[in-house]
């Protein structure tokens, strides 16, 4: 059995979750979205992940950024190799795409900020 702790909302559950039988056992959960985040982060963790990359701009060396959706937790060490070799050389503003569909995945790198 593992126990993690339900974000989907404010109750923030810990939640307790075994597989039997091929079916998913979820306990504890105080609402019918916990019983769905448990199953999906056993079968398919997926994470928005936000760093920065580099730019040609002195007084904005680095651009924070974001992806626009999730991607799968297995892929995230590759994004961050990825984001080393980005370098932005425009001025760009808040949500423009830096990296389009980044590993073939269909989300795209955004900028949180603004290079004005």
């Amino acid at each position: 059995m593992k126990e993690i702790t339900c974000i989907l909302c404010p109750y923030g559950c810990v939640l307790k979750i075994d597989e039997k039988d091929s079916k998913w056992i979820v306990k504890d959960n105080l609402c019918s979205k916990g019983r769905e985040f448990a199953i999906h982060e056993m079968t398919n963790p997926t994470r928005t992940v936000c760093t920065t990359v580099k730019t040609v701009f002195r007084k904005l060396p680095r651009l924070p950024v974001r992806t626009d959706s999730e991607i799968s937790k297995n892929l995230i060490f590759d994004l961050m190799a990825e984001m080393k070799n980005v370098v932005v050389e425009k001025k760009v503003s808040i949500g423009d795409i830096i990296v389009k569909n980044v590993l073939n995945t269909g989300v795209n790198v955004v900028s949180t900020s603004k290079i004005e």
